[in-house]
């Protein structure tokens, strides 16, 4: 016969939250000093416990993504501002940039249902959770009946996650830092759709990885050469030497999502 499973020797920490909420309304139970450390506003947000912070941030999507076995992501990084029509673009740019919103769509839409395969543990779409591309992004997961994630990050003005994002893979940051290192943790792959600073940020942290080999090489897709080739001369830092001429193998220019599917699985 098995053996019972034994308690834990110490009591539950939300039981103890919850009990001191029971506490007699006293001049001492009202002192910010009487409040349980990790259940403080206050306290958890001093300066001095910035790297607790940091290892909650961390540790809160790792812990919640190992419980649903997710094993391996696609990246997808782009534009907040692309939008779903032309139609809707600010700028006549942005406009003719909306056809990438839709490639994203059909392409998480392809990688999802390959994704399905493995019950959702592989090949997980990830974006930045908010509008433009990482909405397509969720959307053609959602399409595909699978799950997708999001990790959205507190900004100055009003945002919120889009309205595909998987609910419960659904995560909030405020350190642009850890936001990061959970791109890249799990990645199989990783796509880059035009965009602006942010979306150039990524690219280039996760290139620089791969670059000095922090980061094993991975597919590094980056959608629309026209517009890549047009705001950098990759070229040009390959011939002034500031970068080698083989980093310029560290990715490659797709136009469609049936060309970035078929060049993941032709990666070497």
């Amino acid at each position: 016969m098995k053996d019972e499973p034994r308690a834990h020797p110490f009591r539950d920490s939300v039981e103890d939250v919850k009990a001191a909420d029971l506490c007699p309304d006293t001049i001492q139970t009202r002192a910010p000093a009487y409040r349980l450390a990790f259940a403080d506003p206050d306290f958890m947000t001093r300066e001095e416990l910035r790297p607790v912070r940091l290892q909650l941030e961390l540790l809160k999507p790792q812990v919640v993504m190992d419980e649903r076995g997710i094993e391996s992501t696609i990246v997808l990084f782009g534009g907040a501002r692309i939008p779903a029509t032309p139609e809707l673009g600010r700028t006549p740019a942005l406009s003719a940039l909306s056809a990438y919103y839709d490639e994203a769509r059909r392409f998480s839409k392809l990688m999802t249902e390959r994704s399905m395969e493995s019950y959702g543990r592989e090949n997980v779409i990830i974006t930045g959770g908010g509008p433009g591309v990482m909405e397509a992004g969720n959307l053609g997961a959602h399409e595909a009946g699978g799950q997708s994630i999001g990790l959205n990050i507190v900004l100055p003005h009003e945002q919120a996650p889009n309205a595909y994002v998987t609910p419960d893979l659904c995560f909030n940051f405020h350190y642009f830092a850890i936001r990061k290192m959970h791109f890249l943790m799990r990645a199989k792959a990783i796509c880059v759709f035009p965009g602006g600073f942010g979306t150039l940020d990524e690219m280039f942290e996760a290139l620089t990885l791969i670059q000095t080999r922090r980061m094993k090489p991975i597919p590094f897709l980056l959608f629309g050469r026209a517009f890549w080739e047009k705001i950098i001369n990759w070229d040009a830092l390959a011939e002034a030497g500031t970068i080698s001429p083989e980093d310029l193998a560290l990715f490659r220019f797709v136009e469609t999502a049936e060309e970035a599917v078929a060049a993941i699985d032709g990666w070497i």
